[in-house]
C-alpha cells in the first residue's frame, strides 16, 4: 500500500521517541516515516534504538541513536547534543510522541532560528499534570481516538481544541485479510508446539506482561466457562517478558488453583499474530483501565474474528462502532462469562472494515505535516 506523491516541496521531519523496541507509538513512528519517504520527504528518528530500527532504516528513514527517554538526570546531559543534531538537520517539523522526549525537544528548540514547527501525539491517557502538559504545547496536538480527545479536554480546561487533530491508528488490510485462515503447515507446527491448545475453541488475549491487560480476568473466564460445561483453551500471547517473572509466577499459581493448567498457555511475543488471531474463536481485550486505542480490536475484526472486551476507553469506542456484540461493562465478570458463552455459540456476522486503515492514517499524517509547514 503506497502513499507516494510528488510533494510541493520536500520536508524534513524529525520524530522523537524513547526507543524503538516495541509498542503502538513505536509502530506509528515507523508508519509515519514510511509515508514521508514514499512521498519524497526526509524522515529522521532520534531514539535509543531497538529491534525496530532495522525496519525503520530499510524503509528509508534515518536513525540517530540518542537516549532521550530514560528518566534519569543523565538524560538532561544529552540536551546539548540533541540541540546540535537538530540545528544540523534543520527540520521543518519536530514531532514528539512521549513526554520526556517532548521536554527534551522543547528545550532543544529554544532560541533556534528558524524554529521548526512543534507537533505532539498523545498516544496514551497520561496522568494529568505539569509533566504531561508538555504534550499540549504542539502547534497541532494529535490524538489517536475520541477517547483521548475527551480525556484531554476534561483535564486541561485551557486547551485550545482547534489545535487537536484525531488521527486513529490504522492497520494494513493486506496484512490482516478478511477471512484469512492459516495454512495446514502452520497449524500443524503451532499445535505441535502447544498441544494443550488443541481440541477446543481458542481464546487469545494479546498483551504484555502487566496487570493492566487483564490476564487474571481471562484466566477466571476460562475457569468459569469450564464450570458451566464449556471447554475452551486460553493463549496469553506476549505475556512472558524479561523482568516480569514474578507476575508470570503469580499467574501460573492462579491457573493451577483454578484447575485449568492443561487449558492455558503463556508465551513470549510472537510474529505470527495474524495466524493466531485467525485460529482463535475469540480475541479478548480485558484491560482493567481505559486505554487510548485498541489496535488488536481492529486487527481481529479485519480478519473477521469476533472480539470480546470491556467497554471503556479506546477499546469500548471501537467496539461500539464496529462490533457492539462484543461489549461488556468493565469488570463485570459474570456478564463477561455470559457474553463469551453467547459468542462461542453464535457470533454475529462481521463486515469488512472500511475505516482504520493504515493508508488513511498515513495520508492524515502527511497532510498534517504539510499543513503546519505551510
Amino acid at each position: 500500500m503506497s502513499v507516494a506523491a510528488t510533494p510541493a516541496r520536500a520536508l524534513t521531519v524529525v520524530q522523537l521517541i524513547p526507543a524503538l523496541r516495541a509498542g503502538g507509538a513505536e509502530r506509528s513512528v515507523l508508519e509515519a516515516g514510511q509515508a514521508l519517504v514514499q512521498a519524497g520527504h526526509r524522515s529522521v528518528v532520534i531514539s535509543a534504538g531497538g529491534r525496530m530500527t532495522a525496519q525503520l532504516e530499510a524503509e528509508g528513514s534515518e536513525h540517530i541513536t540518542l537516549d532521550i527517554g530514560r528518566k534519569s538526570l543523565g538524560t538532561l546531559a544529552r540536551l546539548g547534543r540533541l540541540r546540535r543534531i537538530l540545528r544540523e538537520l534543520g527540520p521543518d517539523v519536530v514531532h514528539v510522541r512521549s513526554r520526556l522526549p517532548a521536554w527534551m525537544g522543547w528545550w532543544a528548540l529554544k532560541g533556534m532560528s528558524p524554529k521548526p514547527h512543534f507537533v505532539t501525539t498523545v498516544h496514551g491517557l497520561n496522568s494529568p499534570g505539569r509533566y504531561s502538559a508538555i504534550m499540549l504545547r504542539g502547534e497541532r496536538v494529535v490524538v489517536v481516538s475520541q477517547t483521548v480527545r475527551d480525556y484531554l479536554i476534561s483535564h486541561y480546561r485551557n486547551l485550545d481544541t482547534a489545535r487537536i487533530r484525531i488521527i486513529p491508528r490504522g492497520i494494513d488490510p493486506a496484512a490482516f485479510p478478511y477471512g484469512h485462515r492459516p495454512d495446514e503447515a502452520w497449524q500443524k507446527a503451532f499445535f505441535a508446539q502447544y498441544p494443550n491448545l488443541a481440541g477446543a475453541p481458542l481464546l487469545t488475549l494479546p498483551g504484555r506482561g502487566t496487570r493492566l491487560k487483564g490476564h487474571r480476568d481471562a484466566i477466571e473466564l476460562v475457569a468459569e466457562l469450564k464450570q458451566r460445561g464449556i471447554e475452551t483453551r486460553l493463549l496469553l500471547l506476549g505475556v512472558i517478558e524479561p523482568g516480569r517473572e514474578a507476575y508470570i509466577s503469580e499467574l501460573g499459581d492462579l491457573i493451577k488453583a483454578r484447575g485449568i493448567a492443561s487449558q492455558v498457555v503463556m508465551t513470549q511475543p510472537r510474529e505470527d499474530v495474524r495466524d493466531i488471531y485467525a485460529m482463535s474463536a475469540l480475541i479478548l481485550q480485558l484491560s482493567n483501565k481505559p486505554e487510548a486505542f485498541g489496535r488488536t480490536v481492529v486487527e481481529a475484526l479485519s480478519l473477521c474474528r469476533p472480539v470480546l472486551g470491556y467497554a471503556h476507553g479506546g477499546v469500548g469506542e471501537l467496539l461500539a462502532e464496529l462490533y457492539p456484540a462484543g461489549r461488556v461493562p468493565p469488570g463485570d465478570r459474570e456478564r463477561l462469562v455470559e457474553r463469551a458463552a453467547e459468542l462461542l455459540r453464535v457470533a454475529p456476522p462481521i463486515s469488512p472494515l472500511h475505516r482504520y486503515r493504515l493508508i488513511d492514517m498515513q495520508h492524515a499524517a502527511l497532510a498534517l505535516y504539510e499543513e503546519v509547514a505551510g
